[in-house]
């Protein structure tokens, strides 16, 4: 995916740095596979603020993304298209009995490539398969956690796990954060790595464009007055004049973990801290 620059014809061009684009093969998205998409602006059910810095943005469909992959047919690709809603692109794939479906975008698929189950076409990039099929070194994305619940591991634009080992009926990853993680072989994954490499590249360049996206303004807590913020108050250019940074509320911040004990940790092999 190659990246776009501007000649600095104004404080807003200078520094930007977006996506051609030049993948996009479709620009209007399949009816079908939409659904409505109803903004929050952050708050709950009762009307309060529980996510800070949201608001406003574009108005947005959602795509209906086929994350089970668990149809024996064979499917073509349709189109690659753009989606507001995630990092990655997508891939529009049609079946033999006519219906559509929208996958997350592999790198290096095509318009016209063959996708299905890797027992019918082999371990070639967007089939899927369960781990336990895969072989040692595979690199994957797009993966379950409990057999026949839908991918929700690795799905970002760029992001690839890797088939390490297996193992009485599990099969060892290394995921992109560098944690050896053990998932249940029954599981399904896709091969390959997720598209659109160059995201992680881009800069938006001026604070309108965040604004598109539902992003409010963040105010840094030093600005701010004691009653508000730990970090508040002082004159000048004060120091947070504590052990460390806290969150509004007087929590740790910026590096204490917050993961509680699961069940799931003794699945952690390695953790993404201890590389």
């Amino acid at each position: 995916m190659p990246l776009r620059t501007y000649k600095p014809t104004s404080p807003g061009q200078r520094g930007t740095v977006l996506s051609d684009f030049a993948e996009i093969t479709k620009k209007k998205p399949e009816k079908s596979l939409l659904a409505p998409l109803k903004k929050t602006g952050g708050r709950n059910n009762t009307g309060r603020i529980t996510v800070r810095h949201r608001g406003g943005g574009h108005k947005r469909r959602y795509r209906i993304i086929d994350f089970k992959r668990d149809r024996d047919a064979n499917a073509t690709v349709e189109a690659i298209e753009y989606d507001p809603n995630r990092s990655a692109r997508i891939a529009l794939l049609s079946y033999p009995d006519g219906s559509k479906a929208y996958i997350v975008a592999p790198d290096g698929i095509q318009v016209g490539a063959r996708v299905g189950q890797v027992s019918n076409n082999g371990v070639l990039t967007g089939n899927s398969s369960k781990l336990s099929a895969l072989p040692t070194g595979t690199f994957v994305h797009n993966i379950e956690i409990r057999p026949g619940s839908g991918a929700t591991m690795v799905r970002s634009a760029g992001t690839v796990a890797q088939v390490m080992a297996h193992e009485e009926g599990y099969a060892l990853l290394r995921l992109p954060s560098g944690e050896m993680r053990l998932v249940r072989g029954d599981c399904r994954a896709t091969i390959g790595q997720v598209g659109n490499l160059d995201h992680k590249n881009i800069k938006l360049g001026k604070a309108g464009r965040s604004r598109h996206r539902g992003r409010r303004p963040t105010v840094r807590g030093s600005a701010m007055n004691p009653s508000d913020h730990p970090h508040g108050g002082g004159e000048g250019r004060a120091g947070i004049g504590m052990p460390g940074p806290k969150t509004p509320w007087g929590k740790p911040a910026l590096g204490p973990r917050t993961r509680r004990k699961q069940a799931s940790d003794k699945l952690i092999i390695r953790r993404r801290h201890k590389r």
